[in-house]
């Protein structure tokens, strides 16, 4: 169990094992030359922390609990030893690096070339999507972010964050009370995403 606020791991630290979040969700981020904070995802239950680590062997992010959560650690000596065993965990992980490397594609373009609008709508269709993979709700979620660290992640301001949130709400997009979204409109919302 981890509180909110508390580290996984550190940048640079030897990768030892790797993290299945059960329950909660984390952020991961480096840290600037400035010490200034980049985020570079946000986590949920049913997906894995530290996979990109396991090449270099050293973090090269840091891990935080946005909320209590539940952990379960997967030492890498085992995740090694079972995959010789059992290919289809090789299969399975090989799936999990590949929606990886996509997610990253798609944060590139949302960073480079998409509106507020786009960026927080694509953002909003994103935990939708991964949440269904995962079998919760698609449409309604609590988001454990701040509006600050999902403007950190979009690249926009907080204010941005807030006045877009408004405006989809006022249009009937979604509905949001405190961190709990309810999204209204999901083909509303893709079509503002593509641009």
């Amino acid at each position: 169990m981890v509180e909110r606020g508390e580290l996984l791991y550190r940048t640079n630290e030897p990768v030892r094992t790797i993290y299945a979040i059960r329950t909660g969700s984390v952020k991961t981020y480096v840290l600037t030359t400035n010490g200034r904070m980049q985020i570079t995802g946000f986590h949920i239950p049913g997906e894995l922390l530290g996979l990109g680590a396991i090449a270099p062997h050293n973090f090269t992010t840091e891990a935080m609990a946005l909320e209590t959560t539940m952990v379960c650690e997967v030492p890498i000596k085992v995740l090694e030893a079972y995959s010789r065993k059992i290919p289809s965990i090789c299969q399975q992980m090989l799936k999990i690096l590949s929606q990886k490397i996509r997610d990253n594609q798609e944060l590139m373009l949302l960073l480079g070339k998409k509106s507020a609008n786009e960026r927080l709508a694509t953002f909003l269709l994103s935990i939708s999507q991964r949440f269904r993979r995962r079998r919760y709700s698609p449409t309604e979620f609590n988001l454990s972010m701040s509006r600050n660290e999902i403007g950190n992640y979009l690249g926009i301001s907080e204010e941005t964050v807030c006045r877009v949130f408004s405006r989809f709400q006022n249009e009937g997009l979604l509905a949001t009370e405190r961190r709990q979204v309810q999204l209204l409109d999901l083909e509303r919302l893709d079509n503002i995403a593509r641009g």
